[in-house]
């Protein structure tokens, strides 16, 4: 902490923008541990659910219950969809009805994916920019501390270790503090980058399967 308190004014701006950067990917990171943790057990239990009931009505009642995984999004958007249609042909508008797995129903939850997709990225490109950045700052910090110590060097005329080491200690510390910045963000952006990943190939092995299903459906009348 003194050594802090003592740098000069540009290596204490730097080390403010650091620990800000620092406190905000920390409350990303545990806001998004919360989310995507829970969108995935979410989305576990609601295929179990989907496929032990196989009913969409069915399955539709009790969608509240797993409001927090995509998958249950994804299921709502393309029963919405085919309910309309159903209502559509009901009406006499055969002409108007949208046959069930086509073109336009995979739309619809391609749609709904892309949605859940971008909320659950949603806060991440801040811990790439921190993990990228937060470093290069540091070190701009660290070169104009030690810029600053040469400076003071050359203005005592004394290039003793008692003047030099105050100066170099206070440049490092925006290096350190640049690192303990960048680091978590880093892991934090590649962990919950990759659970994304995991619940998008979901997503999309979901649609297939609800379109395949109502295919089949379809075929029986």
């Amino acid at each position: 902490m003194e050594i802090i308190l003592g740098a000069g004014p540009v290596v204490k701006v730097v080390m403010a923008i650091l620990v800000y950067l620092s406190v905000v990917s920390w409350t990303i990171i545990f806001f998004k541990w919360r989310i995507i943790g829970k969108a995935m057990r979410m989305s576990d239990r609601f295929l179990e659910y989907f496929w032990a009931k196989k009913h969409f009505e069915t399955i539709s009642q009790n969608l509240k219950s797993y409001a927090a995984s995509p998958l249950s999004v994804l299921f709502r958007e393309g029963y919405q969809e085919l309910i309309r249609a159903k209502r559509s042909q009901e009406q006499g508008n055969g002409s108007d009805f949208i046959p069930v797995g086509s073109d336009y129903i995979a739309r619809v939850l391609r749609r709904a994916s892309t949605s859940e997709t971008q909320r659950l990225e949603k806060y991440l490109p801040f811990l790439a920019t921190t993990g990228s950045t937060a470093p290069f700052i540091g070190l701009f910090g660290t070169v104009w501390g030690i810029m600053d110590s040469f400076h003071s060097i050359g203005q005592s005329g004394s290039a003793s270790l008692a003047v030099v080491a105050p100066g170099i200690s206070e440049a490092l510390v925006a290096t350190a503090i640049g690192l303990v910045a960048a680091i978590p963000a880093v892991v934090g952006y590649n962990h919950f980058s990759h659970k994304v990943d995991v619940l998008n190939g979901e997503m999309d092995n979901f649609s297939q399967e609800f379109l395949n299903i109502v295919e089949r459906m379809q075929r029986r009348g």
